[in-house]
């Protein structure tokens, strides 16, 4: 009985080093198990110490691979997650709202060329495309359009401040 208690001892010292007390007390009981159930003639403790050890790796990677199939191991503590602050999102939304309503404002005030240039680029069509589209000779130009009116649109959207 004393041999068991210092084996018992050894196994969950060995098991906590890698995996913590709690799994350690599992496997320790699952080892002796098996070592009561398969190998009840083996007495001597210098015969019985390297088996457990030995049973007790085997047990730990099975624990292992248990618990990443199971996806255990990706578990996130949700004492130590942060709670999301609902108002992050609002203050997204609002400016997005803000943002889409610039957009709104300031399309209709952008030259047909770049209306047309943006129009065809939402539609997925590329430069080439853009420049056959709009009867382009060279695919520089379509470029060169394109930077301006991305730059007239930046400046149309930018707000104003007001004097003081």
């Amino acid at each position: 009985m004393d041999v068991l208690a210092t084996l018992r001892e050894r196994i969950i010292s060995f098991a906590a080093s890698r995996y913590g007390r709690q799994i350690a007390e599992d496997i320790a009981q699952e080892v002796l198990l098996v070592i009561h159930q398969k190998y009840s003639n083996v007495t001597a403790i210098s015969e019985l110490v390297p088996l457990a050890l030995q049973i007790t790796r085997f047990k730990l990677t099975s624990q292992a691979r248990k618990s990443a199939r199971r996806g255990e191991n990706r578990v996130i503590d949700v004492d130590e997650e942060p709670i999301a602050d609902p108002q992050v999102d609002l203050i997204h939304e609002v400016e997005q709202k803000e943002l889409l309503d610039r957009l709104h404002h300031a399309l209709p005030q952008l030259g047909d060329r770049c209306r047309e240039i943006f129009r065809l680029k939402l539609e997925g069509l590329s430069f080439p495309e853009i420049q056959k589209a709009m009867g382009a000779t060279n695919i520089n130009t379509v470029y060169t359009w394109e930077s301006r009116c991305r730059e007239e649109l930046k400046r149309l959207m930018t707000p104003q401040r007001r004097p003081q």
